[in-house]
């Protein structure tokens, strides 16, 4: 992973300046923010960098480059992520990075087979942007996300597994016994099989104003945007595991953390509901919907309704957590999902479409729990083992 140090100038009210922030925010790059609005200093640096011009946003490197509103690709290629294959044709082609994809990498690889993983994001999938891992065996004093995300990708390259970084895949595409990749970019890799392992996001509120204010004062990452509001009142939405560790996370920060919770109680484990009920900084408030964002180019208000009443909110930002969508779209029909489109498996965790295996928070029936994605990455590498042994 690269630690490029660098500072991105723009305003919140630049769709490219958002666009940007989330790509640095997925792959875990450290930036600083500077937003532009009423700031010479700042305004005189773009104009200067942009030949007079006030063009964002505008991306200052610790090495003195200077990037204006690049494309992704173009973002990639100068920080340094691994965006072309060495190879046109492989033994397995793995799609996502998290606990599964790289479990069952490792496995593949081991046996000498031919390995290319492929991940749109941050490499680590979820694991990478939770901030601490301390249910997961072998590490009795936790582990950070990142450090855990850093020692999968290490341990996969060890054994000769390759990765591409920035790689959006758009369809698999069966071709007699073999199968096609398809990115973004319009690059093919065909493998003997395949293994989605694409992970899942954070679902989204759908009420009016959450489109326009994603990464203008919404978001859905509190490691990745949670020290920009360092001594802020703080909202964060949800009352399941990953809201209650995000929130706790968000206190290191904050001024104060009022979590919205829509029922009656917390459905988080016990022990993590006993820290955020005992935490000073924590205001909780149950029975509790949000109905609308306001704000036009930043987040200004949280309206609110608890027990028919309307109310306001004003924090600085809002944190959503309540649950989890499946990243299954891109992918052909021939492979089947549940209702909520979740990739549906046989005992062998083989998709309907005969080569195409699935495994991790993708497939319907996970846990979403990280120990138990890697345990299906092992799983679905015995048997695309098996698989292959056969075809």
């Amino acid at each position: 992973m690269s630690k490029t140090a660098l500072t991105v100038y723009g305003a919140n009210w630049c769709g490219d300046c958002r666009r940007a922030k989330k790509f640095l925010g997925e792959h875990r790059i450290p930036y600083a923010w500077v937003d532009i609005t009423d700031n010479e200093n700042a305004i005189a640096l773009v104009e200067k960098a942009n030949d007079g011009k006030r063009r964002i946003p505008t991306l200052v490197f610790e090495d003195d480059r200077i990037l204006t509103n690049p494309s992704n690709a173009e973002l990639a290629d100068a920080l340094g992520l691994e965006t072309k294959a060495r190879l046109s044709f492989y033994d397995v082609v793995i799609v996502g990075s998290g606990p599964a994809g790289l479990t069952a990498a490792l496995y593949l690889a081991r046996e000498g087979m031919e390995v290319l993983v492929i991940e749109k994001g941050g490499l680590g999938g979820q694991a990478g942007i939770t901030d601490r891992l301390d249910n997961f065996p072998g590490f009795p004093d936790g582990i950070s996300g990142e450090d855990f995300a850093e020692r999968l990708v290490r341990q996969a390259r060890r054994f000769g597994v390759e990765v591409l970084q920035a790689k959006e895949v758009v369809n698999v595409r069966p071709e007699g016994e073999v199968h096609y990749v398809e990115t973004a970019d319009g690059a093919e890799y065909g493998g003997r099989a395949v293994v989605l392992a694409t992970g899942a996001t954070y679902r989204r509120l759908e009420v009016a104003g959450e489109d326009r204010l994603i990464g203008a004062g919404i978001h859905f990452c509190a490691t990745c945007d949670g020290p920009f509001y360092r001594d802020k009142h703080l909202v964060v939405v949800g009352g399941g595991n990953s809201a209650a560790e995000e929130g706790l996370f968000l206190t290191r920060f904050a001024d104060h953390v009022t979590f919205l919770v829509r029922g009656e109680a917390f459905s988080a484990a016990p022990l993590v509901v006993d820290k955020i009920e005992q935490h000073k900084k924590i205001t909780l408030r149950y029975n509790t919907e949000v109905t609308a964002f306001e704000g036009d180019s930043q987040l200004t208000g949280v309206v609110i309704e608890s027990q028919g009443e309307t109310e306001t909110l004003e924090p600085a930002a809002v944190f959503v957590f309540i649950g989890l969508s499946p990243n299954s779209e891109g992918l052909p029909s021939k492979i089947a999902r549940d209702v909520d489109g979740f990739i549906t498996t046989d005992r062998a965790l083989e998709s309907s479409l005969k080569g195409v295996f699935a495994a991790g928070d993708v497939r319907a029936g996970s846990t979403h729990q990280a120990a138990s994605a890697a345990g299906e990455g092992a799983t679905v590498a015995l048997m695309v083992r098996q698989y292959l042994r056969a075809h």
